[in-house]
């Protein structure tokens, strides 16, 4: 797995800082397992961190660690139900790179996934594309990740969590370029913009659903 302890040490290797390894690795597997996720797991890390492995070929990352540990890092809190996960999952990169001197460029990336609207660091395209890929993936895991998100939030009554979704799906969907990479865009842009009209289609088709999509 992409995720084990092994990439984790190969990783953590360039942060000279940094102590306990193997108790962060720990740490991290044990957060994205925890019960209140169902997208914001160790599933959505493993793909993050597979786009990031497929990214970094296009040799246009000059320094790509700094952006595999904010991915790491940016759902190592999770509580949908709570607020400022990305905030506290900056705070926790920040304690494990422990001063080291990318410790202000990787909380950055992890805070960015807030709106995933890159703000002109070398790496936000990469970090914001990286992380909002699921919508290119296959029809089927779409809308699997779909459901997923719907069980995150089944403490919201359906018909809110209905107006909400349909206003996050077409926020993402107005947007001039989904995908800022060129590498990204090519790769998914034409097929996430065809995915997100569908979901939305769904989700205007349902009046009344209490489990989701």
């Amino acid at each position: 797995m992409r995720t084990d302890l092994n990439h984790w040490m190969n990783l953590c290797a360039h942060f000279p800082g940094v102590m306990q390894i193997a108790e962060w690795h720990a740490r991290l597997m044990a957060a994205y397992a925890e019960p209140q996720r169902a997208y914001h797991t160790l599933q959505h890390l493993e793909e993050c961190l597979a786009e990031y492995d497929r990214a970094i070929q296009t040799g246009e990352i000059n320094n790509p660690l700094e952006l595999e540990c904010a991915l790491w890092f940016h759902d190592a809190v999770y509580d949908p139900q709570g607020s400022g996960n990305e905030e506290k999952s900056a705070e926790l990169a920040l304690e494990f790179l422990a001063g080291d001197e990318a410790s202000p460029r990787v909380t950055q990336l992890v805070l960015l996934t807030r709106d995933h609207r890159p703000r002109g660091g070398p790496y936000d395209a990469w970090m914001a594309d990286i992380d909002l890929s699921i919508f290119g993936q296959d029809l089927a895991r779409v809308r699997e990740y779909e459901y997923q998100i719907r069980q995150e939030y089944s403490w919201v009554d359906w018909s809110l969590y209905r107006e909400k979704r349909l206003e996050i799906l077409a926020s993402f969907l107005a947007r001039e370029r989904l995908y800022q990479t060129a590498f990204f865009h090519k790769q998914y842009e034409d097929r996430a913009r065809s995915h997100l009209r569908a979901l939305i289609a769904e989700l205007e088709a349902v009046r009344v659903r209490g489990s989701g999509i």
